[in-house]
Protein backbone atom coordinates (compact mmCIF):
# COMPACT_ATOMS: atom_id res chain seq x y z
CA UNK A 1 0.00 0.00 0.00
CA UNK A 2 1.45 3.40 -0.84
CA UNK A 3 0.93 5.93 1.35
CA UNK A 4 0.48 10.35 0.82
CA UNK A 5 2.59 12.38 2.72
CA UNK A 6 0.76 15.53 4.47
CA UNK A 7 1.77 18.01 1.68
CA UNK A 8 0.66 15.95 -1.37
CA UNK A 9 -2.46 15.08 1.06
CA UNK A 10 -3.76 18.65 1.19
CA UNK A 11 -3.35 18.95 -2.93
CA UNK A 12 -5.16 15.91 -3.31
CA UNK A 13 -7.76 17.53 -0.74
CA UNK A 14 -8.03 20.36 -2.80
CA UNK A 15 -8.32 18.86 -5.63
CA UNK A 16 -11.34 16.44 -4.11
CA UNK A 17 -12.92 19.24 -2.91
CA UNK A 18 -13.43 20.93 -6.29
CA UNK A 19 -14.95 17.49 -7.53
CA UNK A 20 -11.71 15.63 -8.97
CA UNK A 21 -12.56 11.94 -8.98
CA UNK A 22 -9.08 10.74 -9.54
CA UNK A 23 -7.96 12.47 -6.39
CA UNK A 24 -11.07 10.93 -4.45
CA UNK A 25 -9.84 7.38 -5.75
CA UNK A 26 -6.00 8.27 -4.13
CA UNK A 27 -7.83 8.79 -0.53
CA UNK A 28 -9.89 6.35 -1.19
CA UNK A 29 -7.31 3.90 -1.93
CA UNK A 30 -5.06 5.14 0.56
CA UNK A 31 -7.47 4.98 3.95
CA UNK A 32 -10.35 1.65 2.70
CA UNK A 33 -7.35 -0.74 4.86
CA UNK A 34 -6.93 1.34 7.72
CA UNK A 35 -10.30 1.87 8.25
CA UNK A 36 -11.54 -1.33 7.31
CA UNK A 37 -9.52 -3.06 9.90
CA UNK A 38 -10.96 -0.94 12.62
CA UNK A 39 -14.66 -1.24 11.61
CA UNK A 40 -14.13 -4.72 11.43
CA UNK A 41 -13.02 -4.76 14.95
CA UNK A 42 -16.11 -3.24 15.90
CA UNK A 43 -18.83 -4.95 13.28
CA UNK A 44 -16.85 -8.12 13.50
CA UNK A 45 -18.39 -8.88 10.39
CA UNK A 46 -17.05 -8.45 6.53
CA UNK A 47 -20.21 -7.07 4.73
CA UNK A 48 -20.84 -5.10 6.91
CA UNK A 49 -17.41 -3.50 6.85
CA UNK A 50 -18.22 -3.32 3.27
CA UNK A 51 -21.16 -1.11 3.54
CA UNK A 52 -19.68 0.83 5.77
CA UNK A 53 -16.67 2.09 4.15
CA UNK A 54 -18.93 2.59 1.25
CA UNK A 55 -21.46 4.73 3.04
CA UNK A 56 -18.66 6.42 4.66
CA UNK A 57 -16.49 7.19 0.94
CA UNK A 58 -20.13 8.34 0.08
CA UNK A 59 -20.87 10.85 2.15
CA UNK A 60 -17.09 12.34 1.70
CA UNK A 61 -17.95 12.57 -1.88
CA UNK A 62 -21.36 14.37 -0.46
CA UNK A 63 -19.67 16.64 1.61
CA UNK A 64 -15.98 17.49 -0.16
CA UNK A 65 -16.49 20.81 -0.26
CA UNK A 66 -16.96 21.66 3.33
CA UNK A 67 -13.49 19.75 3.44
CA UNK A 68 -10.78 21.53 5.36
CA UNK A 69 -7.51 20.49 3.85
CA UNK A 70 -5.52 22.23 6.97
CA UNK A 71 -7.06 19.79 9.60
CA UNK A 72 -6.38 16.34 9.84
CA UNK A 73 -8.29 14.27 7.24
CA UNK A 74 -7.39 10.80 8.30
CA UNK A 75 -9.01 12.29 12.27
CA UNK A 76 -12.28 13.37 9.79
CA UNK A 77 -12.62 10.16 8.06
CA UNK A 78 -12.44 7.83 11.95
CA UNK A 79 -14.92 10.58 13.21
CA UNK A 80 -17.70 9.25 10.05
CA UNK A 81 -16.31 5.86 11.00
CA UNK A 82 -17.31 6.05 14.28
CA UNK A 83 -20.62 7.80 13.86
CA UNK A 84 -21.50 5.67 10.87
CA UNK A 85 -20.59 2.53 13.74
CA UNK A 86 -22.80 4.11 16.46
CA UNK A 87 -25.79 4.47 14.32
CA UNK A 88 -25.94 1.47 12.83
CA UNK A 89 -25.60 0.03 16.71
CA UNK A 90 -28.78 2.21 17.75
CA UNK A 91 -30.43 0.87 14.84
CA UNK A 92 -29.97 -2.48 15.95
CA UNK A 93 -31.02 -1.70 19.12
CA UNK A 94 -34.76 -1.18 17.67
CA UNK A 95 -34.41 -4.05 15.06
CA UNK A 96 -34.91 -7.36 16.42
CA UNK A 97 -34.23 -8.72 13.21
CA UNK A 98 -30.58 -7.09 12.88
CA UNK A 99 -30.20 -7.31 16.73
CA UNK A 100 -30.40 -11.06 16.39
CA UNK A 101 -28.00 -11.66 13.41
CA UNK A 102 -25.63 -8.34 15.12
CA UNK A 103 -25.62 -10.53 18.30
CA UNK A 104 -24.85 -14.14 16.91
CA UNK A 105 -22.20 -12.85 14.51
CA UNK A 106 -20.44 -11.70 17.60
CA UNK A 107 -21.47 -14.85 20.19
CA UNK A 108 -20.19 -16.72 17.13
CA UNK A 109 -16.71 -14.98 16.39
CA UNK A 110 -16.07 -15.34 20.46
CA UNK A 111 -17.22 -18.68 20.93
CA UNK A 112 -14.97 -19.76 18.11
CA UNK A 113 -11.66 -17.84 19.92
CA UNK A 114 -12.65 -20.03 22.79
CA UNK A 115 -13.32 -23.57 20.94
CA UNK A 116 -9.94 -24.46 22.03
CA UNK A 117 -10.30 -24.25 25.44
CA UNK A 118 -14.15 -25.89 25.28
CA UNK A 119 -15.61 -29.04 24.02
CA UNK A 120 -18.31 -28.72 21.35
CA UNK A 121 -20.95 -29.60 23.83
CA UNK A 122 -19.55 -26.98 26.15
CA UNK A 123 -19.41 -24.44 23.58
CA UNK A 124 -23.06 -25.20 22.33
CA UNK A 125 -24.45 -24.79 25.78
CA UNK A 126 -22.52 -21.29 26.08
CA UNK A 127 -24.54 -20.09 23.13
CA UNK A 128 -27.78 -21.38 24.40
CA UNK A 129 -27.51 -19.64 27.57
CA UNK A 130 -26.40 -16.54 25.95
CA UNK A 131 -29.22 -16.74 23.18
CA UNK A 132 -31.84 -17.26 26.44
CA UNK A 133 -31.06 -14.00 27.74
CA UNK A 134 -33.95 -11.25 27.12
CA UNK A 135 -33.00 -9.23 24.50
CA UNK A 136 -31.83 -6.23 25.84
CA UNK A 137 -29.49 -8.00 28.41
CA UNK A 138 -28.10 -10.28 25.43
CA UNK A 139 -27.02 -6.99 23.57
CA UNK A 140 -25.84 -5.29 26.84
CA UNK A 141 -23.49 -8.83 27.38
CA UNK A 142 -22.62 -8.90 23.92
CA UNK A 143 -21.55 -5.01 23.69
CA UNK A 144 -19.63 -5.18 27.02
CA UNK A 145 -17.92 -8.38 27.49
CA UNK A 146 -18.07 -10.08 23.81
CA UNK A 147 -17.25 -6.84 22.26
CA UNK A 148 -15.20 -5.44 24.85
CA UNK A 149 -16.80 -1.93 25.10
CA UNK A 150 -17.57 0.14 27.87
CA UNK A 151 -20.21 1.17 29.90
CA UNK A 152 -19.94 4.95 28.60
CA UNK A 153 -19.79 3.56 24.92
CA UNK A 154 -22.98 0.92 25.57
CA UNK A 155 -25.30 4.04 27.30
CA UNK A 156 -24.56 5.82 23.78
CA UNK A 157 -25.27 3.44 21.56
CA UNK A 158 -28.23 1.96 23.52
CA UNK A 159 -29.72 4.94 24.81
CA UNK A 160 -29.94 3.37 28.45
CA UNK A 161 -27.72 4.77 31.38
CA UNK A 162 -25.06 3.01 33.48
CA UNK A 163 -27.39 1.35 36.26
CA UNK A 164 -29.41 -0.61 33.57
CA UNK A 165 -26.30 -1.80 32.25
CA UNK A 166 -24.92 -2.56 35.53
CA UNK A 167 -28.32 -4.43 36.49
CA UNK A 168 -28.02 -6.24 32.90
CA UNK A 169 -24.75 -7.61 33.38
CA UNK A 170 -25.26 -8.91 36.97
CA UNK A 171 -28.12 -10.64 36.10
CA UNK A 172 -26.03 -12.17 33.12
CA UNK A 173 -23.01 -13.12 35.61
CA UNK A 174 -25.92 -14.50 38.16
CA UNK A 175 -28.02 -16.26 34.85
CA UNK A 176 -24.48 -18.22 33.72
CA UNK A 177 -22.99 -18.43 37.22
CA UNK A 178 -26.17 -20.78 37.85
CA UNK A 179 -25.58 -23.03 34.65
CA UNK A 180 -22.83 -23.50 35.01
CA UNK A 181 -22.82 -24.20 39.13
CA UNK A 182 -22.26 -27.96 38.58
CA UNK A 183 -19.74 -28.36 35.83
CA UNK A 184 -16.65 -29.49 37.01
CA UNK A 185 -14.90 -28.79 33.45
CA UNK A 186 -11.60 -26.90 34.16
CA UNK A 187 -11.85 -24.92 31.06
CA UNK A 188 -15.69 -23.57 31.43
CA UNK A 189 -14.04 -21.93 35.15
CA UNK A 190 -10.81 -20.63 32.82
CA UNK A 191 -13.95 -19.25 30.89
CA UNK A 192 -16.07 -18.08 33.22
CA UNK A 193 -13.26 -15.88 35.21
CA UNK A 194 -12.56 -14.16 31.63
CA UNK A 195 -16.56 -13.88 31.37
CA UNK A 196 -17.16 -12.05 34.79
CA UNK A 197 -13.78 -9.99 35.74
CA UNK A 198 -14.41 -7.47 37.34
CA UNK A 199 -17.48 -8.76 38.98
Amino acid sequence: MTTVNLTDEKTLLLQLKNGDERAFEILYNNYKFRLAGNLFKLLKSDDLVKETLQELFFKLWEVRAQIDPEKSFKSYLFRIAENLVNDYFRKVAKDKRLLAKMLASSSELYLHIEEDMLSKEEVQKLQQLIDLMPPQRKMVFTLCKLEGKSYKEVEEIMGINAKTISSHMLQANKFLRSHFKDSSGIALSIVLSVLFKGF
